[in-house]
């Protein structure tokens, strides 16, 4: 490629903040403001584009950017086959059948011959087609979460996080149509013409993700409870012992899943270590 790779990236919305932290943590640098609509990344050879979300995977597909990071639910919605690299873990939401409070439906086929409005028709219509239920679905540009109340549709399908938007609008969920979260999408050119920058962008996103998940200990112990104390720390591989200028001392350094580690604590005492050294982990190519 001749020229700088690009990156698309929302410039509004929920996935804006942890996509530029995401970014940063992996060491790019660049300047973000408010009303940017391109950075030039200072010292890797890549451009960051600040699009509407929605316009994504069309430009990815396209070829005016060779990365992109957008929902999950867009992608599928889009339906165009545009390359998947990986989930990124973050923006997690569910699209989900919801139904006003007072209302006596409760699950999808209770909706048969009704009026579903949403904004992600192409999942909302192969979802109900999938499961054999005819449903008027009625196209919405945004809050669709007034339909019911508007006397548009009797349901709706809508990204849901933390519920409390369909709370505040008198709805409840009964069945999930989508599980979402932020993805990283390449354009079939790009993967063909691999140069290294793609491979290292890869990496770089990869690797700063996988250091968030875990978390690096380091203990001193007696030697002769290497075994037991093995057996709690597996790590990546196994842990490793080394020993110490005191005789019949070690110390075990390993790499824990972040999860596990204040239920580990206890555990680790009990068998005898101590001095123990919890550490965040930068980045983690395993």
């Amino acid at each position: 490629m001749t020229r700088r790779m690009r990156l698309a990236i929302p410039n509004k919305g929920r996935l804006v903040e942890p996509t530029v932290t995401l970014l940063r943590d992996a060491g790019l640098v660049f300047e973000a403001g408010e009303r940017a609509l391109e950075a030039r990344v200072q010292n890797f050879e890549l451009d960051i584009l600040f699009v509407r979300t929605n316009d994504i995977v069309e430009f990815v597909n396209d070829g005016v950017a060779e990365l992109g990071i957008t929902g999950l639910d867009l992608v599928a919605e889009a339906n165009c086959g545009v390359p998947q690299l990986r989930t990124l873990g973050y923006g997690r939401c569910r699209l989900t059948i919801a139904v006003p409070n007072d209302s006596p439906f409760r699950a999808a086929e209770d909706l048969a011959g009704l009026r579903v409005a949403t904004s992600h028709m192409s999942l909302t219509r192969r979802f109900f087609e999938q499961r054999r239920i005819p449903v008027n679905v009625i196209p919405v540009s945004g809050a669709a979460e007034v339909a019911p109340r508007l006397g548009l549709a009797e349901a709706i399908v809508d990204l849901v996080s933390t519920g409390t938007t369909l709370v505040g609008n008198g709805l409840r969920p009964i069945e999930e149509v989508f599980a979402s979260e932020a993805v990283l999408l390449a354009n079939e050119r790009a993967i063909s013409e691999r140069d290294g920058a793609l491979d290292t962008i890869q990496t770089m996103l990869s690797a700063t993700l996988a250091a968030r998940d875990r978390k690096y200990l380091m203990m001193n112990a007696p030697l002769s409870k290497a075994a037991e104390l093995e057996d709690l720390l597996p790590g990546l591989e196994s842990p490793s012992v080394i020993p110490l200028a005191h005789q019949g001392m070690i110390a075990i350094h390993s790499v824990v899943d972040a999860d596990a580690v204040w239920g580990l604590l206890p555990r680790l005492k009990a068998a005898g270590a101590s001095g123990i050294l919890i550490l965040p982990i930068e980045k983690l190519v395993p």
